[in-house]
């Protein structure tokens, strides 16, 4: 089964942090990211760019509309994301809570109901 996690933070989140702390929070989470590659179960560890980098793209009559974004109005925003190829919801929970930050922040976990399949 594949899931989704999610981590959301905002740029307010981001500059409070210590700038000492940073390389061991960034070191610990590349620990998880290898562990979790290794066994397979990690398929993708992305982080995004600040919400102030996001754009909305629309078509209109046919071409691309570009704007600013985030489309929700929200202090939160998607900061990270995790996809996962794990045997069962309760192997993606033990994942979910064995990332870093998860004793700060909660992360959202999605199951994911489709995929399109490969060519």
């Amino acid at each position: 089964m594949k899931y989704l996690l999610m981590i959301y933070g905002n740029q307010e989140k981001w500059d409070s942090f210590p700038a000492e702390e940073w390389p061991e929070a960034i070191a610990k989470q590349e620990a998880f990211n290898t562990r979790y590659r290794e066994s397979g179960e990690l398929l993708g560890a992305y982080g995004l760019g600040d919400a102030v980098t996001a754009k909305l793209v629309r078509r209109e009559n046919g071409v691309a509309v570009v704007t600013d974004g985030p489309y929700i109005e929200s202090k939160e925003y998607i900061a990270s994301l995790y996809l996962l190829d794990v045997a069962s919801e309760e192997r993606a929970r033990e994942i979910a809570a064995d990332i870093p930050f998860a004793d700060a922040d909660p992360v959202e976990l999605w199951p994911i109901l489709h995929e399109s399949p490969q060519p």
